[in-house]
């Protein structure tokens, strides 16, 4: 491999690629808002949501892997660095576009007790914790020589995440299955990464 096909921490590079995870995810956004208000409440609904939340989930984890090469610990750096960027970026579309025209629902703010804000540092931290997690599995795959399509990365966190909400549902604790297999998704990609470092030690 060149050194141009690894680890790129270029100032302009992760704008750029930081820039094209915000735009994917607030199209996520979207896409889950039309469902949530166009279908009525219920399975099909349910699942829907469920399927662009992990679709959202595996742009926001492996993309910036994917756009900063990750390799080394400056390419994980990078995709954190991208991840964080993206999560700016998605904060100022969400505030000029979906704000002014009462995107999302009341219970939304009134989780934060009426805020409007209270969700974009949770969402900057996930966003940028999701993206690290991401290069390094995808770091670890390439230490392993397998595959690094960002599908093959994302299948079995997908899959993981789908398990975990299938036994969220199944034990009846009462969780919304896009936050099921939302918080499964974290869980999962947590994990591997985790052997990813223990793997490296």
């Amino acid at each position: 491999m060149t050194s141009a096909t690894i680890d790129r921490s270029e100032f302009r590079h992760v704008l750029l690629s930081g820039t094209i995870v915000g735009v994917i995810t607030a199209a996520a956004v979207i896409v889950y808002l039309l469902v949530a208000r166009l279908l009525s409440p219920g399975v099909v609904a349910s699942l829907l949501e469920t399927v662009v939340v992990l679709a959202g989930g595996v742009s926001a984890a492996f993309l910036p892997g994917f756009f900063a090469s990750s390799r080394t610990t400056q390419g994980i750096a990078s995709a954190a660095a991208i991840g964080l960027w993206g999560t700016i970026v998605f904060m100022a579309i969400d505030i000029i576009l979906l704000r002014p025209f009462r995107a999302f629902p009341w219970t939304w703010d009134a989780v934060g007790g009426g805020s409007t804000w209270w969700y974009l540092p949770v969402w900057w931290m996930l966003g940028t914790f999701l993206a690290w997690m991401g290069g390094l599995v995808t770091a670890g795959r390439a230490a392993r020589g397998g595959e690094l399509s960002i599908p093959a990365l994302a299948l079995p966190v997908v899959v993981g995440a789908a398990l975990v909400a299938l036994v969220i549902t199944l034990v009846r604790l009462h969780l919304y299955l896009p936050v099921a297999a939302g918080a499964g998704f974290t869980v999962v990609l947590t994990i591997l990464a985790l052997v990813v470092v223990v793997r490296k030690g």
